[in-house]
């Protein structure tokens, strides 16, 4: 025990602030490719490279000559084989650096007022038959993701939804986007998903935003305006058949605001 106790002694002697910084910022690190790998196709394709490890240290063990010979070639390229894997990531973890907050500038207030305008529009529009995609950036600027339709620069209401996805109007067809707490743009397209897992039964605008939250850490809710489902889509899962209640409180959690649960007036 006294030898141990010196050993740990020995170590805390020796420690400088650059190896604590050195160890924060490894912290760091893993702990983003964490958070970036949760809910996607990401762990499954670790879980592969898992195996096939342990594949090439049982080839090994066993004398497998060919097959560890494949193996041996295939991990002599790994790098260049995780950056084709992860590309996406990548572009994802890179866009993060030098981001903006979401709703920079907005007062608390104003952020609730955004979201509930948001959730009784969503509501609204499927209640009406009328297919809807509203995308809300957070920290990564879509502008390299999307193709920017027209620029409006409007205060969020459920009104002006409206008359952004009614059938008469050119815009109804792409998505809107909402930046910093403003309607940024409307009639933007955004890319689809290439993701072969997904459901057959899903349309294209399920898929363009499931395919924007595929590279993007933004929210983006969906109005089918076939069977009248309102879903929401965050790092590529899609949650639907949501009512107002169960919206407003997706939308709350994921923008990281204080749920307020609503007040129904006699």
């Amino acid at each position: 025990m006294d030898s141990l106790w010196a050993n740990f002694q020995l170590i805390f002697d020796q420690l400088r602030l650059r190896d604590l910084l050195d160890m924060a910022l490894v912290w760091v690190v893993v702990y983003r490719v964490l958070v970036l790998i949760r809910h996607t196709g990401t762990v499954q394709m670790l879980s592969g490279l898992g195996i096939l490890a342990i594949a090439y240290l049982g080839s090994i063990w066993l004398e497998l000559f060919t097959f560890n010979w494949i193996l041996e070639k295939f991990f002599n390229n790994l790098f260049l084989i995780v950056v084709i894997l992860f590309q996406g990531e990548i572009r994802r973890a890179l866009a993060h650096i030098g981001s903006n907050p979401f709703f920079t500038g907005a007062s608390h207030v104003e952020e609730t007022h955004i979201v509930e305008e948001i959730s009784k529009g969503a509501v609204g529009l499927a209640q009406k038959q009328m297919g809807a995609l509203i995308v809300i950036e957070k920290e990564i600027n879509l502008e390299y993701f999307i193709e920017v339709g027209t620029e409006m620069d409007a205060s969020i209401s459920s009104e002006i939804l409206f008359s952004v996805f009614l059938p008469t109007s050119p815009l109804h067809d792409g998505a809107v986007i909402v930046r910093n707490g403003r309607l940024f743009a409307a009639g933007c397209f955004l890319p689809l998903s290439k993701n072969p897992a997904l459901d057959k039964n899903l349309g294209t605008r399920h898929r363009a935003a499931i395919g924007l939250t595929e590279e993007t850490d933004a929210i983006v809710i969906v109005v089918s305006e076939e069977n009248n489902r309102v879903g929401v889509v965050e790092s590529g899962q899609l949650v639907h058949d949501l009512d107002h209640a169960a919206l407003r409180r997706r939308l709350y959690e994921a923008l990281g605001l204080r749920y307020r649960p609503q007040v129904v007036t006699p």
